[in-house]
């Protein structure tokens, strides 16, 4: 709105407001005094567009995308801590009971033991706030002294841990209660109580599923992977306090499908294969999250413009994805989830 108002606009407007019998030429003491004014002025018109932008949810991020998601009572979901079981043992292999508190550590990470589930198994808790907390599984140091502990080893997840909201997956929230209205159980409020719980990434809402009545939602994670069974139960307890009386609900994980890429590529000089293939992956990771629960296929196409438009990357052959060189399709409840990736010169 504000993009004409550069510095050379504003400052030659006001030299056109000058009389012409007055040296207005670059070093003149009425340039000289009117320059530092108009860059001023094109600072502020600059901060003007920028706050014109903040003012709406499409292109306003941070604290002001969410001072506008509020005003619909959509909050910043903000990062939690990993809960993961952790079982312990004494002489032979007994069970052993530790005190709540005890701490442990893993591949750089500290547990705490914060209840009981049965006789040499507690829920442990990551003190690190985030995803990281969910990637730990193995045995454990702990860092004081246990009398009698021989094994401490941290196993499945109980609730995950996940990184504080962005403002992507908070704008596709608001997105969702502005431009869907949920009523009465509709399809679109199923799937705004699936996205509210935290860790939940995307949901599909299949009515009338099973008969008059049921409704299936399933769900992916925040990185728009398969939901592990603590998401999922977590889920379906949220939406069973929501759900209008009589309905019957079941909540799944994604099914994930694997997808495995090989192809031969021509490097620029320069570039090694390796990281031709680091970029080449991580761009797929993006290009799936991105269509998870919104194609039902992966498209070959695409994902040679990613190979082409890769750094380092002059042309392609023999791209085959799943051994195919056609799309690959993707049933309702599918998502893309990446396997193998090979690349060749």
């Amino acid at each position: 709105m504000y993009e004409a108002y550069t510095f050379e606009y504003i400052l030659n407007s006001m030299l056109d407001k000058v009389s012409n019998n007055v040296d207005k030429r670059e070093g003149s003491v009425i340039y000289d005094a009117l320059a530092p004014a108009a860059a001023e002025l094109a600072q502020m018109y600059s901060d003007l567009e920028v706050n014109l932008k903040l003012c709406f949810a499409g292109t306003a991020s941070g604290e002001y995308l969410e001072r506008r998601t509020k005003e619909m009572g959509i909050a910043r979901r903000a990062a939690t801590r990993a809960i993961k079981k952790g079982i312990f043992e004494g002489e032979n292999g007994v069970p052993l009971d530790i005190a709540i508190g005890s701490r442990f550590s893993i591949e750089g990470l500290t547990y705490s033991t914060i209840e009981r589930i049965e006789a040499g198994q507690y829920a442990m808790e990551c003190e690190a706030l985030g995803a990281e907390g969910n990637r730990p599984v193995g045995s454990m140091i702990p860092i004081e002294f246990i009398n009698g502990l021989t094994k401490a080893e941290l196993i499945e997840s109980i609730s995950i841990g996940e990184n504080e909201e962005t403002d992507s997956s908070l704008l596709n929230r608001y997105m969702l209660r502005t431009q869907k209205p949920a009523t009465s159980g509709n399809v679109h409020q199923y799937k705004q109580w699936a996205m509210e719980h935290a860790g939940v990434g995307g949901a599909r809402v299949y009515p009338l599923w099973n008969g008059a009545g049921t409704v299936k939602v399933a769900i992916v994670d925040a990185d728009k992977q398969p939901a592990a069974i603590a998401l999922v139960e977590e889920t379906a307890n949220y939406i069973e306090q929501q759900r209008p009386i009589g309905a019957e609900v079941t909540v799944v994980s994604a099914t994930g499908k694997t997808i495995d890429i090989s192809s031969t590529v021509i490097l620029a000089q320069g570039y090694s294969l390796q990281n031709v293939l680091e970029e080449f992956t991580k761009v797929l990771k993006e290009y799936f999250k991105l269509i998870a629960f919104e194609a039902n296929y992966v498209s070959h196409a695409k994902i040679g413009t990613i190979l082409l438009s890769t750094t380092g990357v002059l042309d392609y052959t023999n791209l085959s994805i799943n051994s195919s060189t056609s799309n690959i399709p993707l049933l309702d409840e599918e998502i893309p989830v990446l396997g193998s990736v090979s690349l060749e010169v």
